[in-house]
């Protein structure tokens, strides 16, 4: 029954075509004057004629003399002309007006000689030559720019060379956003438990900017009705676009579509899209109202879709396309049916192939949206992708900027963020990081996906790290092993370690909580052999079964208590101010295929490995050692 619901949600260009047909022609684009010289980004709102021609003199293009042409005929190099200054040849500047009865502009260049009566020449000049007429570049009443253009730089200057000092422009779409929820603080107030910081109306400010329009914030609107209405029908008087944050959804103090339904119309409430299913669309005084849900990643593609279509009509343009990739799918993507999925992706060039790798799907993940490369999309009626599809790819960044992307797939650390920073910082290039575990990084490997995979795999037969497992998987590939760091890993508690937690039997005690790392992932491999030494049973763990991807993910679930424990890296612990139960050391390798050191990316992330700098960074984190960093252990052959 949930799944025939959602296969009656309108799609978003279902709920689009409704509103434009209904209030296209009641929200219009609006003209102003503006000073040319404050216009840059405007939206031209007319074609605009020169009011005069430019130039609108004959004009020198060249320093040097001006002459009439046909007193320079007869000129040769073995019978060379003098000209008599002041009344054969004048001396001109570029831009000067021409001398009348001057028809040509003889260069410095071409004189031979001269004296204080003439000059000697030995090569003529045609008619016009090296002369600007008038109207050479624009002519008085010749269309300089159309309606409907973003005004640049150099189309200012073309304004100004045509005599207009004021044009008609689009006036902004004046948008108006009401975030709303008694949860919700301004972002200087400091956060108590239960709070949440108002980011959205930042974002969506942000958006409305980029997009053209004038955004204006209204204070936080708390969860009461009668405030609710009264600030809607204020914004809806005064603003072109009504925008209401939270309160989309059918709990008791979402009011926005009962306020939208009394005082307009609803033309959708949820639609077949995920995140940001519950927005809300509608009108009030026939201006276009938008209920965006709270979660920022929902707002912001929400947004996206529905807001940045409303914005650019009241300036007279459409929505422009985002570039497109053509990217092969290094893991699988699942989707539930009814709902077209935007999912957020890393994307990187290995040799001549795009890579797309998925990354944070959940609706509340900010920063899937700072680590995004693109974005995919999920048709409503499809299941997802396999891993090494071939999938169309909206970029969120410049081509050129992901060109220059090395790729990693593997295990998690927090080093490989400091990385990043620091090749951006040189504007060297970036590293896009995946992280799905040391053996999905491996298998990657072997694939042709990534140039390089960080692996943690604990060999319980050697008590050698990572070797083996090339050697096993990897047997016909030459692949060399860097060290990054070696870091110490143990039991993450909340501070205090208030059920007094000392090592991994305690994990099988009565209320202790486990968060776990997901299969394949080199922590988990450690974990499983150390339980299988002390003779710890899997099935005695409470919440053995539940994953994290990262490090950090297993720190921010102790964090947040809805864990007691977990195994993980001491800088994940350090980082969220958590206590920390150390277990033992391991080694960190950056697995590269030695063909691929030789790239020049590579050279300098190499060059930022090995850095003193970098290393004080990495032992600023806590628990990393530094002492075999950017060397190479061994390769598998």
């Amino acid at each position: 029954m949930e799944q025939d619901t959602y296969l009656n949600n309108p799609s978003q260009e279902e709920v689009l075509k409704i509103m434009i047909e209904s209030l296209g022609k009641h929200c219009l684009p609006q003209n102003e004057s503006v000073d040319v010289r404050l216009a840059l980004g405007r939206i031209t709102g007319e074609t605009i004629h020169a009011k005069r021609s430019s130039p609108h003199y004959c004009a020198s293009a060249m320093d040097g003399y001006g002459v009439r042409a046909e007193d320079t005929f007869g000129a040769k190099e073995r019978h060379p002309v003098w000209l008599d200054l002041d009344r054969q040849a004048i001396k001109i500047d570029t831009g000067d007006q021409m001398p009348e009865g001057m028809n040509a502009v003889l260069i410095w260049e071409k004189v031979l000689s001269q004296t204080d009566k003439g000059i000697l020449i030995n090569q003529p000049v045609v008619p016009w030559d090296n002369v600007r007429t008038v109207g050479e570049d624009i002519v008085e009443g010749e269309v300089i720019l159309p309606v409907n253009h973003r005004i640049r730089p150099q189309d200012q200057g073309a304004l100004l060379a045509g005599g207009l000092l004021e044009i008609m422009v689009r006036r902004k779409p004046k948008v108006g956003i009401l975030p709303t929820g008694d949860e919700i603080r301004p972002p200087e107030y400091l956060l108590q438990s239960g709070e949440i910081v108002d980011s959205n109306s930042t974002v969506l400010s942000s958006l409305v900017e980029e997009w053209g329009g004038s955004p204006r914030v209204w204070p936080i609107n708390s969860d009461k009705l009668e405030q609710l209405e009264k600030n809607l029908l204020q914004i809806s008087d005064s603003q072109d676009i009504v925008i209401i944050i939270a309160g989309t959804s059918r709990g008791r103090d979402d009011y926005t579509s009962q306020i939208i339904k009394k005082h307009g119309t609803i033309y959708a409430h949820g639609t077949a899209i995920k995140p940001g299913k519950p927005v809300i669309l509608g009108q009030i005084n026939r201006k276009p109202v938008i209920g965006i849900p709270g979660y920022p990643v929902s707002a912001f593609i929400t947004a996206q879709i529905f807001l940045e279509v409303w914005v650019k009509h009241l300036l007279g343009l459409k929505k422009n396309a985002p570039p497109l990739l053509q990217a092969v799918l290094s893991k699988k993507v699942y989707s539930s049916l009814g709902s077209e999925e935007f999912v957020r992706m890393k994307v990187g060039k290995v040799k001549e192939k795009w890579i797309a790798s998925p990354i944070g799907r959940g609706a509340g993940l900010t920063m899937s949206l700072v680590r995004a490369d693109g974005i995919l999309r999920v048709p409503r009626l499809q299941e997802g992708f396999h891993e090494g599809d071939t999938v169309e790819i909206e970029l969120l960044r410049p081509l050129e900027e992901l060109e220059k992307t090395l790729v990693s797939i593997g295990s998690h650390d927090l080093t490989l963020d400091l990385i990043t920073s620091h090749l951006k910082a040189s504007c060297s290039g970036a590293v896009a990081s995946a992280h799905v575990g040391s053996m999905a990084g491996i298998m990657a490997l072997r694939k042709g996906e990534a140039h390089f995979a960080g692996i943690h795999l604990l060999d319980p037969q050697t008590g050698d790290y990572n070797i083996s497992y090339l050697k096993r998987f990897l047997p016909d590939q030459d692949i060399t092993l860097l060290n990054l760091v070696y870091r110490t890993q143990g039991l993450i508690v909340p501070k205090g370690n208030p059920l007094r937690i000392k090592d991994l039997s305690d994990l099988s005690r009565d209320k202790v909580i486990f968060i776990n790392r997901q299969a394949g992932s080199g922590t988990r491999v450690l974990l499983d052999y150390l339980l299988e030494q002390k003779e710890i049973s899997k099935e005695e763990i409470t919440g053995y079964e539940r994953e994290e991807f990262t490090h950090l993910g297993v720190a921010i679930a102790v964090a947040s208590g809805s864990a007691d424990v977990g195994l993980g890296i001491q800088s994940a612990a350090v980082a969220l101010g958590l206590d920390f139960i150390p277990i033992g050391e391991e080694r960190y390798d950056l697995a590269v295929p030695t063909e691929y050191l030789k790239y020049s990316l590579m050279q300098k992330m190499l060059d930022v490995i090995r850095s003193e700098e970098f290393k004080t960074e990495v032992l600023a984190l806590g628990g990393y050692d530094t002492r075999d960093t950017g060397k190479a252990v061994k390769t598998n052959k």
